[in-house]
């Protein structure tokens, strides 16, 4: 017999698939012994309240075991004489891309400029020891994207649920815990998620498709108004139609695009800072308890967002148990982001906080000599423009080092220096500046606000333990490659197709990998 039980448990007594076997026999009367296994749903945390529930969805085998698998998986065929695709970049969106690429019999040719997500982890090492920047292989260019190494959290507000399950089991089939088709808010973890990043490219080469590291892309090859295929750095060329998923920092393709008279256009962002608390106290608040988590519960998390001078404040990409790490992609910058490795253990929790800017905003972000930009104010890169200066002046405040500015949470607000800054997580290491003197006021008095808001809704958050760090500027693309709805085909430009987050068609891993199926289904219909 096979039951499916909701169930509001205590946190002890959703630990485990053993004391759920319990749970199932006290709730179904049957014995102990009948209750073969146990398949959790879905698991979600109520902690509104100071008595802390976990909401269960369970499928419980009762004198019988389950023959069904954990997860979905798809049956990808050889696709060596398939038609080929070229797709550029090795980012969610491009993965998810040529995957679909292969069930469609089409032949996925990757192209990514970085290396694959082992070498690259290596000149990631080197950001934090050695404060040296590779252009090409960071936290932003390489193998798995910017979500790679910046940690694998899958949760998206996507209504459509089937394409998101359909990712998600897409990554359980390529190694990712099968956890994540069960939790609310699932994430990999970035110490896991090279592995399934690595399994996804065997798959890819595998099935007869082709995938090229340290190949960059330079140009389009355009004829008639059709994109027939690439050239790359190396002096070779790739003929196909092109999904172009380059990442929101590859800011080389939004100039090549401009200068060639590809049609693309400002788009907006949200820049601020990455705020770190000590996890046990994020922990004490959202669980109303002195003790904290305890024994059962994972590491707090929190979600903040408001209003302030017609603008959004809110957090973004909060990591629990994480690291703040350095995202810079190129000289002259300091950009931070952050990270959790899949236990959440460490002693810090990081989110960013940051403010909705506009392409209308730019005058008042830019009325300093200091913030003034290269580009004029109504160019599509304006606002690239803009996130590159506010980069350099950060790398400028932080030593010209990849040492990055902080100021305490309550010094920021109360306008004094920071003579001191708390322990942190981030390895390239802190100097006290004053964030709220030299960073935009049309940043700064929102952030403020923001935060004493968020002072009020959560006791103790607000606080001189917390510390901010700069800059925070990477939350999404600054321009949008503009695109038919309905074809995905670039608006002038037949035979390209503008993928993911680096075109303005997505927020992160999961949104990235839904467009790029996406793309590969508009790409197979374009070659009939």
């Amino acid at each position: 017999m096979i039951k499916e039980l909701q169930l509001r448990l205590l946190p002890e007594e959703a630990a485990n698939e053993q004391v759920l076997a319990r749970v199932v026999a006290r709730e179904t009367a049957a014995s102990l012994a009948s209750v073969k296994a146990v398949r959790v749903l879905k698991r979600s945390i109520d902690a509104r309240q100071r008595v802390i529930y976990v909401n269960v969805k369970l499928r419980a085998f009762i004198n019988e075991l389950p023959t069904e698998p954990e997860y979905q998986s798809i049956d990808y065929k050889a696709v060596a004489g398939g038609k080929p695709v070229i797709v550029v970049g090795a980012g969610p969106g491009g993965l998810f891309a040529a995957l679909r690429l292969i069930e469609l019999g089409l032949r996925p040719i990757v192209l990514e400029r970085g290396k694959d997500v082992r070498a690259r982890k290596r000149d990631i090492a080197l950001i934090s020891r050695e404060h040296r920047v590779d252009s090409e292989s960071n936290y932003c260019f390489g193998e798995g994207g910017a979500g790679a190494y910046s940690d694998g959290k899958l949760y998206t507000r996507s209504k459509k649920r089937g394409s998101v399950d359909r990712i998600l089991n897409i990554f359980c089939q390529h190694g990712a815990s099968p956890s994540i088709l069960v939790d609310a808010h699932p994430h990999i973890g970035t110490d896991k998620l090279p592995r399934v990043i690595e399994t996804m490219r065997e798959r890819i080469k595998s099935c007869g498709g082709e995938v090229h590291f340290e190949t960059r892309v330079d140009r389009l090859l355009i004829h008639d108004g059709e994109a027939i295929g690439v050239e790359t750095n190396r002096g070779e060329t790739f003929m196909g139609p092109v999904i172009l998923a380059t990442g929101h920092s590859a800011r080389d393709v939004y100039r090549y695009l401009y200068q060639a008279g590809i049609a693309i256009e400002a788009k907006g962002i949200a820049v601020g800072v990455r705020l770190e608390h000590p996890q046990r106290l994020i922990d004490q608040i959202q669980y109303h308890r002195r003790e904290g988590r305890g024994e059962y519960l994972p590491a707090a998390e929190y979600s903040f967002v408001t209003q302030a001078a017609g603008r959004g404040v809110y957090s973004f990409c909060m990591c629990p148990g994480g690291f703040v790490v350095p995202a810079a992609s190129g000289p002259r910058q300091v950009v931070v982001n952050g990270m959790s490795p899949s236990n959440r253990g460490s002693r810090w929790a990081n989110s960013g906080m940051v403010v909705e800017i506009r392409p209308e905003d730019l005058g008042a972000l830019t009325k300093g000599a200091e913030f003034r930009i290269s580009e004029p104010m109504d160019s599509p890169l304006a606002v690239m423009a803009f996130q590159e200066r506010f980069e350099e002046i950060c790398w400028l405040n932080g030593g010209q080092r990849q040492t990055a500015p902080a100021q305490r949470m309550e010094d920021f607000i109360r306008k004094r220096n920071s003579f001191d800054l708390p322990e942190s997580s981030y390895t390239p290491g802190l100097l006290a500046s004053p964030l709220h003197f030299w960073m935009p006021e049309f940043v700064t008095s929102r952030l403020r606000e923001g935060f004493l808001r968020f002072g009020k809704l959560s006791r103790g958050f607000l606080t001189n333990g917390a510390t901010m760090i700069g800059v925070e500027t990477r939350t999404s693309a600054p321009v949008r490659i503009t695109r038919d709805r309905e074809s995905y085909q670039h608006v002038t430009v037949k035979g390209l197709f503008p993928c993911g987050e680096g075109a303005g068609y997505a927020g992160g891993i999961v949104s990235a990998a839904i467009d790029g199926e996406r793309c590969a289904e508009a790409v197979a219909d374009y070659l009939g």
